[in-house]
């Protein structure tokens, strides 16, 4: 990876891409953001994105694609079954994951669902370094639980590990000979772990994963959705790693799994998804279930044009200098959030920058969700859409009380080649002033909740009139500042 120093001294990230094409943004006056807040239920999800200045919300389907990403969408062979397209997709797979069989699906959370209902039971039990909210649905539908087994600094948002989506080894050996192996259809490791903070796994820790795994004979299965920045970071942060190339980390990561699953919205920059395995046996048990809930065999609920872009994309995910980007954006801006004593999570990690909302509003309990209380502040301070990642993002437990969340965060996700530095600067002036406006920010209540992934659809409301003193604030200091 090249380094670039500005002759000044100052180290900002330098884009390694120029700008081709641009799509116009709007950021609505201070007040008709409130006005949309209301209407949306304060949920940033049910937002019109015309409301929306800086869509922060993810990286899934959002990032930009490249011009050979494009233009390969031009060539794609449209088939419905046996597409030359297809047969490229699983060709690169092959040669970038070493798995030789494929299944295409339209999206990860598709790859979630078919991986439960072919192999979670009930009452089987499902151990993973930490849960991601679809994930954790489908196995719980599927009548299983997840138990999560990070170390208990993973969860401390300053904490200086580097690799804070290890296993606690000795917690997972423990899980094991408690509940019985015959009972955990597979050990799941997420790389990176999305709800706290996109922090990495190490591929030593992997590996230790893996030999606990095959001495009970536990299947293992990687989430490698957000791999591309976890390859960054292990190339960074790692001894071991530092000498290989980003192929050749893929390899070894890849090598320790037999099945990996992804969402191309993220890894491979397009919109599709799939499920890599790593011998027929496993292929045959699950090839059905994509003909029943996806599409065909050679398209998956994607249109050939996507599978095309990712195969591209999962090309690019092998350059340094293209997946360096997000995590140095996500780096600069935790940085500048840090230096004015804004709580954030860190080490930077990878997806976005994440703000520890514990912290920053602490005077909001966790039954009236500061996160996503944070997040509605942030909506109105600078049209800003993040995206709540704590209690909200749980399900109430089975008595109707709450689930509080271990940390209560707000992701500020940064899209790949989306934003320009300045755009980044905004983003953290705005908090930067939320922050010195900590005490105005109040709670939310639940008016329409639903039972199942309510964070997507519910609506809430303020639990006083705090939005409103929130605007007559902006207001006196910026004036007729949008």
């Amino acid at each position: 990876m090249k380094k670039i120093k500005f002759f000044s001294g100052k180290e900002i990230p330098l884009e390694m891409h120029k700008v081709r094409i641009v799509q116009k943004l709007f950021l609505p006056p201070v007040e008709d953001r409130q006005k949309a807040l209301n209407e949306a239920g304060n949920n940033l999800y049910l937002l019109k994105n015309n409301d929306i200045f800086l869509d922060m919300l993810t990286d899934s389907g959002v990032n930009a694609m490249s011009d050979n990403q494009l233009a390969s969408m031009i060539n794609a062979d449209d088939a419905y079954a046996g597409s030359r397209t297809y047969f490229e997709l699983e060709a690169k797979i092959q040669e970038i994951l070493e798995m030789k069989f494929f299944l295409p699906a339209h999206q990860g959370r598709a790859c979630e669902n078919l991986i439960a209902k072919r192999f979670v039971k009930p009452g089987d039990v499902v151990p993973m370094n930490y849960h991601f909210t679809t994930t954790k649905a489908h196995i719980v539908i599927n009548g299983g639980r997840v138990i999560e087994l990070v170390s208990d600094d993973s969860l401390i948002p300053n904490s200086t590990d580097p690799f804070k989506g290890n296993f606690d080894l000795n917690k997972l050996r423990n899980s094991i000979k408690e509940i019985g192996a015959e009972h955990i259809p597979f050990v799941r490791v997420e790389a990176g772990t999305n709800l706290i903070g996109g922090q990495p796994i190490s591929l030593e820790n992997i590996e230790a994963v893996k030999n606990i795994c095959r001495e009970h004979g536990i299947m293992m299965l990687l989430d490698a959705s957000l791999l591309q920045d976890n390859l960054y970071f292990m190339k960074l942060r790692e001894e071991k790693c530092r000498d290989l190339s980003i192929k050749e980390i893929m390899l070894k990561v890849a090598s320790n799994f037999d099945i990996i699953y992804f969402s191309a919205r993220k890894f491979g920059f397009a919109r599709g998804g799939g499920i890599c395995l790593r011998t027929k046996e496993l292929w045959d048990s699950m090839k059905e279930t994509v003909t029943l809930y996806e599409g065909f065999l050679t398209y998956g609920g994607m249109s050939v044009r996507e599978m095309a872009a990712i195969t591209v994309g999962l090309d690019e995910t092998l350059d340094m200098e293209v997946i360096s980007q997000g995590p140095q954006f996500i780096e600069y801006m935790v940085n500048e959030l840090d230096k004015r004593g804004i709580p954030v999570v860190k080490p930077a990690g990878g997806l976005g920058c994440h703000l520890d909302a514990m912290k920053f509003i602490p005077h909001v309990s966790g039954k009236e969700y500061p996160a996503a209380a944070l997040c509605s502040a942030l909506y109105i301070a600078g049209g800003i859409r993040s995206m709540e990642r704590g209690t909200l993002s749980e399900d109430r437990n089975p008595d109707g009380s709450e689930h509080l969340a271990s940390m209560e965060l707000v992701r500020c996700a940064m899209p790949r080649r989306v934003f320009t530095l300045s755009q980044v600067d905004y983003a953290i002036d705005r908090i930067t002033w939320l922050w010195e406006n900590r005490e105005l920010i109040g709670g939310l209540r639940f008016t329409e909740e639903p039972k199942t992934l309510r964070f997507f659809v519910g609506r809430l409301e303020p639990v006083s009139n705090w939005q409103e003193k929130l605007v007559k604030k902006f207001r006196e200091d910026f004036q007729d500042s949008l």
